[in-house]
């Protein structure tokens, strides 16, 4: 079975970044594959990569490995010009509280210097009520599609969320993580997991963090029914980094 798994974009098109998909609790490859062809159609390089490991016990060694993953991952996408710019690291669940706390430490892998990051539904330190598979499916989407996607994937990991962040893990994302970098957090504001607030006061705090709230969706912001809109969305933010972070369309004036 292949460490990865690849959406490339249309044949002819000048590919314009390289993206990275950190999947979160529970999540396979397979549970990105919407997400990673609808990037891929916007000349995207895209690679899934499995979800990570975090052990509670020896958390230090499981970020060790998941950025050496990363580095590998991303090594492996050179053509003959080499990895194409920009980098971009996105993660959902625990994989972007993984990937803010990577952001901030000085000792990453030569081949891991990400441009930016996209961190979709960061929790808090609370976990999901333990329940029924359907209770789990009411936390993470009210996506028909994608409902049946997870319940169809064997691979899926079933009463994941009810498994705790590992301790350290939030506080490092949010104290120690993105190293100055642009990051674009998505949330949704039927999230129960998400501490808005919290996620609030860290985009405040960071010129180039950008909060960006959708509105019904739930744990599973990136595979909700809203799932265009924030696709859209993440294309706008990879766009803004080759303009200084300024979005290249500005509304000025609405009726609304």
């Amino acid at each position: 079975m292949t460490e990865y798994t690849d959406h490339h974009g249309p044949v002819g098109l000048r590919v314009r970044g390289t993206i990275v998909v950190v999947p979160g609790r529970g999540e396979t490859r397979a549970t990105y594959t919407r997400l990673g062809r609808r990037l891929a159609a916007d000349a995207y390089r895209v690679r899934v990569v499995d979800a990570p490991e975090l052990r509670p016990d020896d958390l230090d060694a499981s970020l060790d490995r998941l950025a050496t993953g990363l580095a590998d991952a991303v090594a492996g996408t050179a053509g003959d010009q080499g990895v194409t710019d920009p980098v971009v690291l996105v993660g959902a669940d625990t994989g972007a509280l993984a990937v803010a706390a990577l952001l901030g430490r000085a000792d990453l892998p030569p081949g891991l210097r990400p441009a930016a990051a996209v961190l979709a539904g960061p929790p808090g330190d609370r976990a999901a009520t333990p329940g029924t598979w359907d209770d789990e499916l009411a936390v993470r989407t009210a996506c028909p599609a994608h409902r049946g996607a997870l319940t169809d994937d064997a691979g899926v990991r079933r009463g994941a969320l009810g498994t705790p962040v590992p301790p350290g893990l939030t506080a490092r994302a949010r104290h120690d993580g993105t190293g100055g970098l642009p990051v674009l957090l998505l949330v949704g504001d039927a999230d129960p997991l998400a501490d808005r607030a919290a996620l609030a006061r860290t985009a405040a705090a960071r010129p180039r963090t950008r909060l960006s709230v959708v509105r019904g969706a739930h744990h599973d912001v990136l595979n909700d029914l809203q799932h265009r809109s924030v696709a859209a969305e993440v294309v706008t933010f990879l766009e803004t980094l080759r303009n200084a972070l300024v979005p290249v369309v500005a509304v000025e004036s609405s009726t609304w």
